[in-house]
């Protein structure tokens, strides 16, 4: 029987440009930093949470995301719960992270607002509407 979520890998052209996006920029924490076989295996997540995001190093012309052209409307993958995403939508922005939105959105289940990261990768944050 499956019991958890251990990984949620997002591709990056530059482990240590992604690193910093999101341990400061996010303001994750780095998780496991060690060679492998297949490559650098380098994860970041939030505190005492299992599961690590994998920062997988991929070559651009592998699959990273292109320009905006064709792109649907789609979350990204990954998806970010806050309980105050107006704070720290304003505090990412001052770090330096980069919106897709002027600010965060009203939508039924709660608020949102993407960010990119320095591929291009988008990451959903959400904040669900409080009963």
């Amino acid at each position: 029987m499956l019991t958890n979520l251990m990984f949620a890998t997002v591709y990056v052209t530059d482990q240590d440009r992604a690193l910093g996006f999101y341990v400061d920029g996010l303001g994750l924490q780095k998780r496991f930093d060690a060679p492998g076989p297949d490559g650098r295996f380098l994860t970041v997540g939030f505190p005492d949470s299992p599961v690590h995001i994998l920062l997988w190093s991929h070559p651009a012309s592998a699959g990273q995301p292109g320009d905006d052209e064709g792109r649907i409307a789609a979350p990204g993958p990954l998806i970010l719960e806050s309980d105050d995403l107006h704070k720290d939508f304003a505090d990412m922005r001052q770090r330096g992270v980069v919106f897709e939105q002027p600010k965060p959105e009203d939508y039924p289940f709660g608020i949102r607002v993407e960010a990119l990261d320095p591929d291009g990768n988008r990451i959903s944050l959400r904040e669900p509407r409080k009963r």
